[in-house]
């Protein structure tokens, strides 16, 4: 009451406001508190009362809130039942999030079970290659110990039956009388002729090449795959041995290759890759020459390496493991020039099947020579035989007897001449 803005206000307690409606009562103008809201300002979008528009809304369209409220009231009518269906929306969609909260905690829950079983699993396979692969190097323990073990005997006893042998010929020699000597002599010889052609190996029968690879493929185990494995087979490079039909032989420009297939001591195939492999290709006659091959790994012991000469020619191709000599290495290569194609025909022309008549005309436009009765392409006969009209080869998928091609025409090789 002590402000000029509101000193005319009415002021109630709140309390006295809870249960009573303002329904009804005019709403006085903030800037004339003595005259009542009845006025709409379509520009200003406000109420106003008679002063108003007198004075700041002049110009401005207005009218009665009675006629305007229709309009107004429809546009806020649908902005609010806009607001509604959001609201609605987003009480469907802060369900939807509650329930995928739910169901996000339950899954959560369900997969750690399986991720628990999982762990459980693996862990029990591990463990079960684990034994099984403590057993496999105990096993492999006790054999090498065992060929150990008899080889020892057997070195033992040919060693006793040496010594004896050579300390009775020594008694015999050194106490003998000459008739002893003589008499003794055969059998003695024969006893120590007989000990000395046992063979024997100089060397161990096993060694103590044991290795774990961690990386190496085991299989499954319990229904998981496991990794490491029990490495005793080491490659032998004197034991590797090449293969292929391109192994001495190519051609310029064209892909040829060979196997080189690992073995260990024994003779028995690797079975698994990773040897370091190398191999070289060089023109014998032209030092700066070489091809470089490409060696792939299989994974199972065997090596593929191919190579594309570019000059023809004998090389020298080296190959080894570990820096050693394969079986059959070094060896020579003989690279042959290009396939020379067919310029001619594959055909039996006519002359082959008309039985030498004068009138006879080939298929590639050449006549009958007067009563010959060969091809007319100056190849020996071949009745009812296909053949190549350039060089006679019967053979479709054959080289070239013509050496390369010369300049003239295609016309001028299929031509009919005389012997």
């Amino acid at each position: 009451r002590r402000q000029k803005k509101t000193a005319s206000h009415a002021v109630t307690e709140l309390e006295n406001t809870k249960d009573c409606s303002q329904a009804g009562k005019p709403l006085l103008c903030p800037s004339h508190p003595t005259e009542e809201l009845q006025l709409f300002c379509e520009q200003c979008d406000q109420p106003v009362c008679r002063d108003c528009v007198l004075d700041r809304h002049r110009q401005h369209p207005c009218d009665f809130t009675g006629n305007v409220i229709h309009r107004h009231g429809d546009a806020l009518r649908e902005l609010l039942k806009s607001s509604q269906q959001h609201m609605d929306t987003l009480e469907d969609v802060l369900s939807q999030v509650d329930e995928m909260g739910g169901a996000v905690r339950s899954r959560a829950e369900a997969v750690a079970t399986e991720i628990c079983l999982f762990a459980r699993g693996y862990m029990k396979a591990i463990e079960e290659h684990r034994d099984r692969l403590l057993k496999q190097l105990e096993d492999l323990k006790v054999q090498k110990e065992n060929l150990l073990h008899l080889q020892k005997a057997q070195l033992q006893q040919l060693l006793l039956d040496m010594r004896t042998g050579v300390e009775f010929t020594e008694h015999l020699l050194m106490s003998g009388s000459d008739v002893e000597i003589l008499i003794s002599k055969g059998v003695v010889s024969s006893r120590l002729t007989k000990l000395n052609s046992v063979a024997y190996s100089t060397h161990p029968s096993v060694d103590d090449r044991i290795q774990f690879s961690p990386h190496e493929r085991a299989g499954q185990c319990c229904g998981y795959e496991v990794f490491g494995a029990i490495l005793n087979k080491v490659v032998d490079p004197a034991r590797c041995t090449l293969h292929g039909e391109d192994l001495h032989s190519a051609r310029q420009n064209q892909l040829s290759g060979f196997t080189l297939l690992c073995k260990d001591s024994t003779g028995e195939r690797m079975g698994r890759g990773g040897e370091a492999v190398r191999v070289t290709i060089t023109h014998k006659d032209k030092r700066d020459c070489a091809v470089k091959p490409t060696v792939c790994d299989n994974g199972d012991g065997t090596y593929c390496i191919s190579y594309s000469p570019e000059e023809p020619g004998l090389y020298a191709v080296c190959v080894c493991v570990k820096g050693q000599h394969v079986q059959g290495s070094p060896f020579t290569l003989m690279v042959k020039h290009k396939f020379r194609e067919h310029q001619g025909v594959f055909h039996c022309c006519t002359f082959c099947s008309s039985g030498g008549q004068k009138a006879a005309r080939c298929a590639c436009g050449g006549t009958m020579p007067g009563g010959y009765q060969g091809c007319g392409h100056g190849h020996k006969g071949h009745p009812g035989c296909h053949h190549w009209s350039c060089c006679g080869q019967v053979k479709e998928s054959s080289e070239c007897l013509c050496g390369p091609p010369s300049d003239t025409s295609q016309r001028s090789l299929l031509r009919t001449v005389a012997l």
